[in-house]
């Protein structure tokens, strides 16, 4: 599974003032959007994504999750944990029209709204528009409000900082919210599992588990210097938050400059087949978002990190902006078969797509806004 990149994470040790902020994260959202649409789909397991042997669940309904199937994992992998399981073919135009819904609804209350996704989205309501002093009643409203306007419900987390809220909106989920209030912080993230933080993926995961680190107490107990030594950028954020501490803003006006998506392996790899078996994920994870998102990119970039840690990238610019995954996948296939063979393992694998514009004038058709079913 691809990691989350941390490279917006300045500013997570700055002081700042004392701020209620709210992330409010869809249940479910694609899956529940269709089985709202379908009633033949209610109560039983759906995978919104692609069936066949490339393909990969973009979302899956909280039924197929009981079985074990999740967003970005193989379509084969997630029929065979659950051989009921119901593929479903995406629909962005209605998920993107229900989402604008939601962010109405949310510009009632606060403009300071920072979007993660279609589905999610952190919200500053320190000073909101209703004049309402707790934060949790603003969750309350606004996920009283989703239900009434959509059919759908939504989970919320409530705290003083992004890291927290986000954290916080997984404790009550489904259709549920938590607050972790000023002064609770540090205590309730001491005894978070390390596999459980924003940011970390299974592969940091594990290496935090080779350093002794299984939760938040263990990391706090490193140095600044030990972590940024083992995580480089990143480290300054995982000393931080280990803390309770980011002061990160909420931003309104963030414009996203690229779309990107990147694994580290358990195994190195060694082969241009195991190199292009691995970035099949990778790929299209980042197809999916494009999806999302209606963007396609005019330049690819392959990212490449050996097992001695030497990180190289090759770009290229392409006619016609990519965004299917057979578009990505074109794109950077020269440069990984400049890559071998290789007298080194690879350990890591990264696609981004930069030059971000908008699909629908790039020309593209119905066809090329979803996953091949």
């Amino acid at each position: 599974m691809a990691e989350i990149n941390t490279a917006d994470d300045d500013g997570v040790g700055v002081s700042a003032t004392v701020r209620k902020i709210v992330h409010v994260d869809m249940d479910a959202f694609y899956a529940s959007v269709e089985q709202r649409d379908n009633p033949e789909l209610r109560g039983k397991p759906v995978a919104v994504g692609g069936s066949r042997q490339r393909g990969v669940v973009a979302a899956a309904s909280y039924e197929a999750r009981a079985f074990g199937v999740r967003s970005a994992m193989p379509s084969v992998t997630a029929q065979r944990k659950c051989p009921d399981l119901i593929f479903v073919k995406p629909r962005f135009d209605v998920y993107k029209s229900v989402s604008a819904q939601i962010h109405t609804i949310f510009a009632e209350y606060t403009p300071l709204i920072e979007p993660l996704s279609l589905d999610e989205a952190y919200l500053d309501v320190t000073d909101n528009l209703m004049g309402i002093a707790l934060g949790t009643e603003v969750a309350q409203r606004i996920r009283r409000k989703i239900f009434e306007a959509t059919g759908l419900t939504a989970s919320a987390g409530i705290s003083y900082n992004k890291f927290l809220a986000k954290m916080a909106s997984s404790q009550r989920k489904p259709n549920g919210q938590f607050v972790i209030p000023p002064g609770k912080g540090e205590a309730f993230v001491a005894t978070l599992p390390i596999g459980k933080f924003y940011g970390v993926g299974p592969a940091t995961a594990e290496r935090m588990q080779r350093l002794d680190i299984t939760n938040g107490a263990e990391l706090k107990t490193k140095s600044l210097g030990f972590l940024q030594q083992q995580f480089g950028k990143a480290g300054s954020y995982f000393y931080w938050v280990a803390r309770g501490v980011d002061h990160r803003a909420v931003h309104n006006d963030r414009i996203r400059k690229s779309v990107g998506a990147e694994n580290t392996f358990a195994t190195d790899l060694s082969t241009l087949y195991e190199a292009r078996v691995a970035l099949v994920p990778i790929i299209e994870k980042v197809s999916l978002h494009c999806d999302s998102k209606g963007i396609a990119g005019r330049t690819v970039t392959l990212k490449v990190k050996y097992a001695d840690f030497e990180q190289i990238t090759r770009s290229r610019s392409v006619a016609v902006a990519a965004r299917t995954a057979e578009e990505i996948t074109l794109g950077i296939e020269p440069a990984l078969n400049t890559l071998f063979p290789t007298r080194k393992g690879i350990r890591l694998l990264g696609v981004t797509l930069s030059g971000l514009v908008d699909a629908a004038r790039e020309g593209a058709t119905p066809d090329q806004m979803v996953l091949a079913l």
